[in-house]
């Protein structure tokens, strides 16, 4: 992003984040990262990630009034923001995390079983995490369109994963999604049916 002046940057006003479901999402894709990655319990590491709760240890009095950032530090300040949840965007993100540490197992079966051209170990974890979340979603949220949940994972797949890979959990979804519709596994309601053609 060009500046006028590249040398400085304006302090960041954005005291906290408002959050959302993607924002939801997002964090619970990096919770169960940090769990699979380093096998850490995710009660331990929850409030840091989702809320992002962190301890600097600066104390608000050594702080200055108005201190011009470099854009890097302004970027680095605004990723560190308390994020403030509504109690249903919590509700949902709990729920997700949830059912994507207990179908785990089961749904690293779903994936082999679509991705026969695919060897398991080389796909990389944030792509397999991206098909748990939709593959959940597309069970126990009722309320959630198939088609919302297919856009959610893509968008994150293209900023988190590498460059081709929306293709390819697109085309794993879309195995998986009809493999559970005939299967009759997917109960979609109210606003869950918008679009979806069973």
């Amino acid at each position: 992003m060009p500046f006028e002046n590249p040398d400085s940057f304006p302090l960041s006003r954005v005291t906290t984040l408002r959050g959302n479901r993607r924002l939801a999402r997002e964090k619970v894709l990096q919770l169960l990262m940090v769990k699979i990655v380093s096998d850490t319990p995710i009660d331990k590491i929850y409030s840091h990630i989702f809320y992002r709760r962190f301890n600097f240890g600066d104390a608000e009095e050594h702080l200055v009034e108005n201190k011009i950032l470099k854009p890097d530090e302004v970027y680095e300040l605004e990723a560190d923001i308390p994020i403030i949840w509504s109690e249903n965007d919590e509700a949902f993100a709990k729920k997700l995390l949830l059912h994507c540490v207990e179908n785990m197992e089961r749904f690293n079966k779903t994936i082999k079983d679509n991705s026969s051209n695919w060897n398991f170990d080389r796909i990389t974890l944030t792509d397999k995490i991206l098909i748990h979340m939709a593959t959940n979603e597309f069970i126990y949220f009722d309320d959630v369109p198939p088609f919302v949940t297919l856009n959610e994972a893509l968008s994150i797949a293209k900023r988190y994963s590498t460059d081709k890979s929306y293709v390819f959990i697109n085309g794993i979804l879309d195995k998986i999604l009809k493999e559970l519709t005939e299967s009759g596994d997917i109960h979609k309601t109210g606003r869950g049916l918008i679009g979806w053609d069973k």
